[in-house]
């Protein structure tokens, strides 16, 4: 089926403050976990300070893994456990959700093991993955030998669009932003993220999630600071699980003309001064190399915001996807 295209968001006006986009993964995961199916997805682990994939039954597992983790997740033997549950759970399902390259991974492990047909899989328009090691640094530099109760990568408090990081060490809350600004400047994103083959409209996922960045300029009526969430349905699969999720979504219908944005058209660059970037990161202190590489000119705001404004007057449909 041709990839439908559709702009969201939850109405339970809670779940839309606590979700980093328009809170698709609460609607989607709704009844699906309520039916007795489990999903398989990323949440964040305090113990260790890593991004772990597991599996949910329940949703009040579920609501710990709302939210943008700005992180490389791990699978460790999560998705094994998620073939054993499917295994052991006939007649049920399991909804995977991660980024491109885990998707089509998983995709492949489903067919692999016979379940494929058990699965539906929800991947995510991705700018890249970062180094685990800078957000291990940095995050162990600001807890010190404080306790770390609470990460979001994506606080709304000052809108979507304008979104922070911020953090509660022995329950108060400190900004984290300047790993956000360090993420943005490309320079601690893997190497392989600038060759993404995933960053396409064109799927192997049943359904795609993201931000519908720039709903200003294509459905302003619809925008909303407290977060759209962007819908890219691929199969029919993908299409049911949407509608069962509809009665706890406001939606309106778009286009893959109005929902551009870059990483559905091509990989996120590598930085210009990565390899300095990793040279003052292995010689300098973090405060240094926080302080050189996430600031960001005036002219180069400029530049960005007229790239995006003359790429989204570009049609979709002349761009190879």
């Amino acid at each position: 089926m041709d990839t439908l295209v559709y702009a969201a968001k939850n109405k339970n006006i809670d779940v839309l403050l606590h979700s980093s986009s328009g809170g698709m993964f609460s609607a989607l995961t709704e009844d699906f976990i309520k039916e007795g199916n489990a999903v398989l997805c990323v949440h964040y682990n305090y113990e260790n300070n890593d991004a772990e994939f597991h599996l949910v039954e329940s949703l009040l597992e579920r609501d710990r893994s709302r939210g943008s983790l700005y992180i490389q997740s791990k699978a460790r033997d999560s998705w094994k456990a998620g073939i054993e549950w499917l295994e052991n759970h006939k007649g049920k399902s399991l909804l995977f959700i991660g980024v491109g390259c885990q998707a089509a991974a998983f995709i492949r492990y489903a067919e692999m093991k016979g379940v494929k047909d058990q699965v539906i899989v929800v991947d995510m328009v991705c700018h890249g993955s970062p180094s685990p090691l800078v957000w291990r640094q940095y995050i162990s530099s600001v807890i010190g030998k404080g306790k770390l109760s609470d990460v979001n990568f994506r606080d709304k408090k000052t809108g979507w669009s304008h979104s922070v990081g911020t953090a509660k060490i022995d329950g108060k809350e400190i900004s984290i932003h300047p790993f956000r600004k360090l993420y943005s400047s490309r320079n601690i994103l893997r190497p392989c993220c600038s060759r993404c083959p995933y960053t396409t409209i064109k799927r192997k996922s049943d359904l795609t999630l993201g931000d519908f960045w720039h709903i200003e300029m294509s459905l302003p009526e619809f925008k909303d600071e407290k977060g759209v969430s962007l819908v890219l349905i691929h199969t029919e699969r993908g299409y049911d699980l949407f509608k069962n999720a509809q009665k706890y979504l406001d939606v309106i219908e778009s286009n893959v003309n109005d929902c551009w944005q870059m990483n559905l058209e091509k990989p996120t660059e590598h930085a210009n001064g990565r390899s300095d970037f990793w040279d003052d990161f292995q010689s300098k202190d973090l405060e240094y190399v926080i302080n050189k590489y996430t600031k960001v000119t005036i002219l180069h705001r400029i530049k960005r915001n007229a790239n995006k404004i003359i790429r989204h007057l570009i049609p979709l449909s002349t761009i190879e996807v």
